[in-house]
């Protein structure tokens, strides 16, 4: 059986709900990127595709990283993309250096999935050496995907996101 309400009472029965929507609880960033993650959000691209073919493989990473994703760098809504992606998303990467593989950490809780295979090879951008993460054999949801990083600075790493050797956008890992 449904009540009618007349147009008083659902004026005010839709206010309320709007006012209790508004005071429910958004999950939202857990940390804030670094001075100089942040700073790679507000930089142009080619000065990313400088930078990464600028920085060496360093050493294949262990342990957990916070990572950001680079979409649209250098425009106003860099920051807010990034913040949505690491709230709703991709949060991160755990590397198991001594075994050559990492899983992501995905969605709102950080649960682990995705595996992929690391090792070094030839990047795709410049054909140096750098750090290549691989879901190619490891994944089923991901295997078009091919990401590769490089250390930008003291346990800092960038790179780019393929897709069926598209590059994509980049990200920052943060150890």
């Amino acid at each position: 059986r449904t009540r009618m309400l007349d147009s008083s009472r659902a004026h005010q029965y839709s206010t309320s709900r709007r006012k209790r929507a508004s005071r429910i609880p958004i999950p939202c960033r857990t940390t804030v990127p670094s001075a100089d993650i942040q700073r790679l959000l507000t930089m142009p691209q080619p000065e990313l595709d400088k930078l990464f073919m600028a920085s060496p493989p360093g050493p294949i990473p262990n342990g957990r990283a916070e990572g950001t994703a680079i979409v649209e760098p250098e425009s106003s809504q860099s920051p807010e993309i990034a913040a949505y992606i690491n709230t709703f998303a991709w949060k991160g990467k755990i590397f198991d250096a001594a075994n050559g593989t990492l899983v992501n950490r995905l969605g709102v809780t950080g649960s682990e999935g995705i595996l992929a295979k690391v090792y070094v090879d030839k990047s795709l951008i410049d054909g140096k050496d750098c750090i290549v993460l691989d879901y190619s054999k490891t994944s089923l949801v991901a295997h078009h995907i091919r990401d590769e990083i490089r250390q930008i600075g003291p346990n800092t790493y960038l790179g780019p996101v393929y897709w069926d050797n598209k590059k994509l956008f980049y990200f920052a890992l943060k150890f």
